[in-house]
């Protein structure tokens, strides 16, 4: 199971940090996703980190702005997400998979989701 926290209501240029915690999962053996979905649209891939956490990529609109980071020992991955835009506002969902990718079909294991909302 994958537990999102950290959302919340920040302000545009504000940071903010999500937490994904596992249990009943090893999160060490699994390459970690986070994607988010605002209403109305399709969830669409924000980050992704390899097992190790040697390899990362991100989706262009957040390039820059947000860190993906693990940490194995603690069973957790992390989205450092800063300055924030009121299009970032959307919930956020961690996801594990045995191939890493931007596409959420080869994610097998996802969280319930933690809201963002960024005001301008």
């Amino acid at each position: 199971q994958l537990v999102e926290s950290g959302g919340g209501l920040v302000q545009a240029g504000g940071s903010l940090r999500l937490s994904c915690a596992a249990s009943g999962l090893f999160l060490s053996g699994y390459h970690m996703g986070w994607f988010r979905q605002a209403p109305g649209t399709e969830r669409e891939f924000v980050a992704a980190i390899s097992s190790s956490g040697a390899s990362t990529i991100y989706a262009d609109s957040v390039k820059g702005r947000f860190v993906i980071s693990r940490n194995n020992a603690e069973n957790t991955v992390y989205l450092q997400m800063n300055s924030l835009k009121p299009e970032d506002t959307a919930a956020y969902y961690c996801a594990a998979t045995f191939l890493m990718s931007r596409s959420s079909g080869t994610y097998n294991s996802w969280g319930q989701g933690t809201q963002l909302t960024v005001s301008s």
